[in-house]
């Protein structure tokens, strides 16, 4: 009989070593067997994003002219927030139609608290985005509590708010919003581009220590330790983006003041999914909600407060599209936002099938369909146009999405 060299080792009465943490592989290595399976990540949109950039430019110079960029950033920020709230719902395996109507009815009684009756702008937004918490709230109770599918539910709050929309405002239909006030000044403020250069700095910091402190301590439990690789290369270029974008900005107004909001939004988000318990119970019940129930997590409580989240961003994005029209009116929230929104989300990375999804799909998604709808208005094409070359990169988007899972499911992962 074969003996090994632990077990004979202890048969001779000397102790045996604790076994170390388990061996980890290369992150070269783990990203070419991610993508052998099917798992993408972000490299599709990221590829789209540079050859979109490519087509754009050659057709019109002054596609990324810092000009046209930054009207670009003014012109994704409020809906890449509703995007944003999108995800918690995506991860969770559902969807949430009345994001839109839901900017539009907290941004309305925004401005009728501010400008009807005179209350402070800051305590009329913060009121917004609570109204915002409450509808989403109230989503996932109804959600949870009685099994109504969310499909159903929130096509009936996007036709209820709506018309709530309607009410809140009146006869005026329109209400604007002064040039120099506190909430017109957070979409048409632009920052000096020092600002930006210390958030890249902050970032790296905190990217590159919180990087190899959380390797110490899965080192020091035994715990299997990611190649620290990926997370350096990860934060090193995002601070590279950063110093870049600041630096094209700089070249015209500054930095404006709504994407350092919805980019610092991102990061918040980011935090929150990948480094706290309940980002990883949202990963949880989005991956098997059984499963989750029977590991002891509270499934409801999870679904109830994605969508609070959810409606919370949504109302803030309402008060960010406010801030850049000067108005809120009975359109505020319709149109293609709601679609835009979601398409950002699915886009960027967020699976429609849920538990797997990150912050930053709502950022590149954005890009994506911004870029889309900028070029196509530099080169004087019609809505049509655009609306069918958003729908095919949707698609797209979903197929690759749907490979993915079909090879993880293959490979076991």
């Amino acid at each position: 009989m074969t003996v090994t060299t632990d077990t004979a080792t202890a048969r001779a009465g000397q102790s045996v070593p604790p076994p170390g943490p388990p061996a980890r592989e290369s992150w070269v290595r783990e990203r070419v067997q991610r993508l052998r399976t099917g798992d993408f990540g972000a490299l599709p949109v990221i590829l789209g994003l540079v050859v979109i950039s490519l087509v754009f430019q050659i057709a019109n110079q002054r596609f990324l002219s810092p000009q046209n960029l930054s009207n670009l950033s003014l012109q994704i920020a409020s809906t890449g927030v509703i995007a944003l709230g999108i995800v918690f719902v995506l991860i969770i395996g559902e969807i949430d139609l009345s994001a839109g109507s839901v900017s539009g009815i907290t941004s309305a009684s925004m401005v009728v608290l501010s400008i009807n009756q005179g209350w402070p702008p800051v305590l009329a937004i913060v009121l917004a985005v609570v109204f915002g918490a409450a509808i989403g709230l109230f989503h996932g109770f109804i959600f949870t509590k009685l099994g109504v599918p969310s499909f159903v539910l929130t096509l009936g709050g996007l036709l209820a708010w709506q018309g709530g929309q309607l009410l809140v405002l009146g006869n005026q239909g329109t209400i604007n919003i002064p040039y120099d006030g506190a909430i017109a000044s957070l979409a048409n403020t632009t920052l000096p581009a020092w600002i930006g250069y210390v958030i890249a700095f902050v970032y790296a910091a905190a990217a590159f220590g919180g990087t190899v402190l959380t390797a110490g301590r899965r080192r020091e439990r035994g715990l299997t330790v990611r190649p620290l690789t990926g997370g350096l290369v990860r934060a090193g270029v995002i601070t590279v983006l950063i110093v870049a974008a600041t630096t094209v900005f700089a070249r015209w107004h500054g930095i404006p003041l709504s994407l350092i909001i919805f980019v610092g939004l991102v990061v918040l988000v980011d935090l929150l999914l990948r480094g706290t318990t309940f980002g990883r119970k949202l990963f949880a019940v989005g991956g098997n909600a059984e499963a989750a129930r029977r590991a002891g997590i509270q499934v409801g409580t999870v679904k109830v407060i994605a969508f609070t989240i959810a409606s919370s961003l949504a109302a803030f994005g309402g008060v960010l599209a406010a801030s850049r029209l000067f108005a809120v009116n009975q359109a505020s929230g319709g149109s293609d936002i709601l679609l835009n929104a979601i398409a950002a989300a699915v886009i960027g990375g967020t699976s429609l099938f849920g538990g797997r999804g990150t912050a930053y799909s709502a950022l590149l998604g954005m890009l994506v369909i911004g870029a889309v709808s900028n070029g196509m208005d530099l080169l004087n094409q019609t809505s049509a146009v655009k609306y069918v070359i958003t729908g095919a990169v949707l698609v797209a988007a979903v197929v690759i999405d749907s490979l993915a899972r079909r090879g993880r499911a293959a490979s076991g992962r």
